[in-house]
C-alpha cells in the first residue's frame, strides 16, 4: 500500500465533488482554524501531525488540541475539534457508534494500517508458563508473571481508562489470577517492558500494533475467546453467563473522523483528510524513531513529508 494515497487516487476524489486544481490554489476557505485532537501515545501524535503540517502548507491555521481518546467524539459533536485522524475499531467501537447516530461527525475513512491491541508477553515466558498463547494457561500461572507488589497474583501492565481496554473486567471474568496495574504513560509502559526484555525478567503487557513493540521483539499476543460484539453487551453470552467482557478485543481499522461541519467550511481540507493513509510498517518505523531513537515527532514528520513530497504537493497545488 502507498503510504499516501493522494498520487493515485486525490485527483479523481477532488474531481468527484467538485474541485479541481484551482479550489487548492483558492484555499484556505476560511480563517477559522482547523482542530486537530491529539492523544497520548506516539503514533497517533505522528499522524495528528502530519494531518496539520500538511494543512499548514496549504496556508489552513491549525490548532492542536490534546484530548482524551474516548471523549474527542463527544467533542467534536459539539464543534471543539474539528478532526482527529485515530479512532480504533479495537477500542472504540462504542463511542464511534454513538458519534455516527448523532450525525454530527463524519468518518472520514481508514487511516490504513489494520489495529490489533491486546495482553502481549516476550516469548522467553512460554517456558514459564507452558501452554501459553492459550489465555486458559493464564489460570496456573499467576504467580509466573508476579512481582513483589502483586504475588502471589500475576502483574498486567496497562493504561487507564481513557484508553478503553476494560482489562480489568476482563480478568475479573475470566477469573485470571492478575492485578491490573496503570503504567500512566505509554512511555513509562515500553520503557518497562524495554527493561524487562533485557532481564528476561517477568512481564505481561497491553501491546498495540501499529507500534515498533510488535515489529521489534519476539512475543506473542494471549489468545483469548474470540471478540464479539455480545461479549460487550450480553452477560449470558460466553464462559461467564454473570460477566461481560470475557472474550479479548476486536481487531479492525484505524478510523478517521471530522467534524460534520469541515467540509462545508473547508471542502478543500476536507478532501485532503478524507484521502490521507499512512502505511503500517512505515509508522512503526516512525513511532520508533521517537521512542527508541529520541528523534523530536516534528523532525520525523518533516521527513515523512520530504519522503512523499512529489505525491501531496502535485495535486495541492504547490
Amino acid at each position: 500500500m502507498r503510504s499516501f494515497v493522494l498520487a493515485a487516487g486525490l485527483a479523481t476524489l477532488l474531481s468527484s465533488v467538485g474541485f479541481g486544481a484551482t479550489a487548492w490554489a483558492a484555499a484556505p476557505e476560511s480563517q477559522e482554524p482547523i482542530k486537530i485532537g491529539v492523544h497520548d501515545w506516539t503514533g497517533q501524535r505522528i499522524t495528528a501531525t502530519i494531518a496539520g503540517t500538511m494543512l499548514e502548507k496549504l496556508g489552513y491555521k491549525v490548532e492542536y488540541v490534546p484530548i482524551d481518546y474516548l471523549t474527542a467524539l463527544t467533542a467534536m459533536e459539539t464543534g471543539d475539534i474539528t478532526f482527529v485522524s485515530e479512532q480504533w475499531d479495537t477500542t472504540a467501537a462504542e463511542v464511534m457508534a454513538k458519534a455516527d447516530a448523532s450525525g454530527k461527525t463524519e468518518r472520514l475513512g481508514a487511516l490504513g494500517p489494520q489495529a490489533q491491541e491486546d495482553w502481549w508477553y516476550p516469548i522467553y515466558m512460554k517456558e514459564k508458563c507452558p501452554g501459553l498463547p492459550n489465555w486458559e494457561a493464564l489460570k496456573a500461572c499467576g504467580e509466573a508473571f508476579s512481582t513483589p507488589e502483586t504475588a502471589p497474583k500475576g502483574r498486567y501492565l496497562g493504561m487507564p481508562a481513557t484508553w478503553g481496554g476494560h482489562d480489568a473486567e476482563r480478568i475479573d471474568a475470566l477469573g485470571l489470577p492478575f492485578v491490573e496495574v496503570d503504567a500512566g504513560t505509554e512511555a513509562a509502559m515500553y520503557a518497562e517492558l524495554k527493561s524487562a526484555i533485557e532481564r528476561k525478567a517477568p512481564i505481561m503487557v497491553w501491546v498495540y500494533s501499529p507500534h515498533w513493540v510488535s515489529a521489534t521483539f519476539e512475543g506473542e499476543w494471549v489468545q483469548f475467546p474470540k471478540m464479539e460484539q455480545a461479549c460487550y453487551d450480553d452477560p449470558a453470552w460466553g464462559l461467564n453467563p454473570e460477566k461481560t467482557y470475557d472474550c479479548g478485543k476486536p481487531l479492525g481499522q484505524i478510523w478517521k473522523y471530522g467534524y460534520v461541519g469541515l467540509k462545508t467550511t473547508w471542502p478543500t481540507a476536507h478532501a485532503l483528510l478524507a484521502a490521507y493513509q499512512v502505511d503500517g510498517p512505515e509508522l512503526n518505523k516512525m513511532v520508533a524513531a521517537v521512542d527508541l531513537d529520541g528523534k523530536p515527532v516534528e523532525d520525523v514528520v518533516a521527513e515523512w513529508l520530504g519522503k512523499h513530497e512529489a505525491d501531496w504537493k502535485a495535486k495541492a497545488g504547490l
